[in-house]
């Protein structure tokens, strides 16, 4: 069981977009690093075990050419071997800053030159592999960026064209050795799932068919692909074959974001129909067969969820999003002993 700690103020409310939310610990500090899009800014916000706002930022889209000021499609930290960047994409670029987004150390601008004129162009997915960070677009193509240990060197080094959609959504997890060659997964707006295995040039190794329902939100974890789509299920597949090994009729409604506590296989699942759900992955020792146990389902009421994170690798707190809700609501394990610091 989980229950509801104090949560963290907003100055605006959370834009209605799927996987709205970003998570950053910083355990020797004893502080975790929120962001959250609200229409063309991004609120970045350091918090206290207690939940109290330490320090607030605004970061905004670069405006680029055009009148209007550019519209922020995601905010997320991208953890690197040696650096930690946090990535802002928008519907002119995609800009890359510092972790605490003091100082913007790259920005790509998107060419919509290919793009039609009935067809927003726009940057969306990110996420960190290796020494890449991964950008998905609206053409369905995903950007790789070489980024270096220190410095604003980064460059574009390759363009995966995979997806004939705009992508909603990247994950990775570390290659763990010969069992696990895949080491990221891309969605789009179709449904289809592009299953990577990275390196001095990324190779494509399987591609699963979508179902004519959008996939929002995508997690890799031990050669298991989780795949939330816009019919509440949720799909489980082996990631070296694309076979489907477990489905799961989770929520009422489209599913805005899952999430991953990587060291239990904790697998987190958030929808419109205001419910978060949390499930235990597993193998069987025996078989190798998926296994799934539902752990927790926590009822966000009145409230459209847009992002939700496990805010700790053991999947012990959670944090949500909602759209025209001004703060972060928290959750943290029952079993946990009042008076520890949260960390998120």
């Amino acid at each position: 069981m989980f229950r509801r700690e104090r949560p963290i103020p907003l100055r605006g409310s959370a834009a209605a977009l799927c996987n709205n939310l970003s998570v950053l610990q910083l355990p020797t500090h004893n502080l975790t690093h929120f962001g959250v899009v609200h229409g063309p800014s991004a609120q970045l916000l350091s918090a206290a075990p207690e939940g109290v706002p330490l320090a607030q930022r605004q970061l905004y889209a670069k405006q680029g050419a055009g009148v209007s000021p550019p519209l922020i499609t995601q905010v997320h930290w991208c953890i690197l071997p040696f650096r930690v960047l946090l990535v802002l994409t928008s519907h002119r670029g995609i800009q890359m800053y510092e972790s605490d987004g003091s100082v913007m150390v790259y920005w790509h601008a998107l060419n919509s030159g290919d793009a039609s004129p009935v067809h927003a162009v726009f940057a969306r997915g990110i996420a960190a592999c290796g020494h890449f960070v991964c950008v998905g677009t609206w053409s369905g193509r995903v950007l790789v960026f070489d980024v270096p240990v220190k410095g604003p060197n980064i460059a574009l080094c390759e363009e995966l064209a995979g997806h004939q959609t705009p992508v909603t959504d990247i994950a990775t997890e570390p290659a763990q050795g010969q069992d696990y060659v895949a080491d990221m997964v891309t969605a789009d707006d179709s449904g289809l799932l592009c299953v990577w295995k990275s390196g001095p040039e990324f190779k494509l190794l399987t591609s699963i068919a979508g179902f004519g329902v959008p996939c929002p939100s995508v997690q890799l974890w031990q050669g298991i692909v989780a795949a939330g789509y816009g019919n509440g299920q949720v799909r489980l597949y082996e990631a070296s074959t694309g076979t489907l090994r477990v489905q799961i009729n989770a929520h009422a409604r489209a599913i805005c974001a899952l999430d991953l506590a990587p060291e239990v296989g904790k697998l987190l699942s958030a929808a419109e129909d205001t419910f978060v759900h949390i499930w235990k992955l597993s193998r069987s020792p025996g078989s190798d067969n998926i296994e799934v146990e539902h752990c927790h389902g926590e009822c966000v009421p009145d409230t459209q969820v847009c992002g939700a994170r496990f805010c700790d690798p053991s999947g012990s707190s959670f944090a949500v999003t909602g759209y025209d809700l001004a703060e972060i609501l928290r959750f943290r394990s029952a079993r946990e002993k009042g008076g520890l610091p949260f960390s998120l």
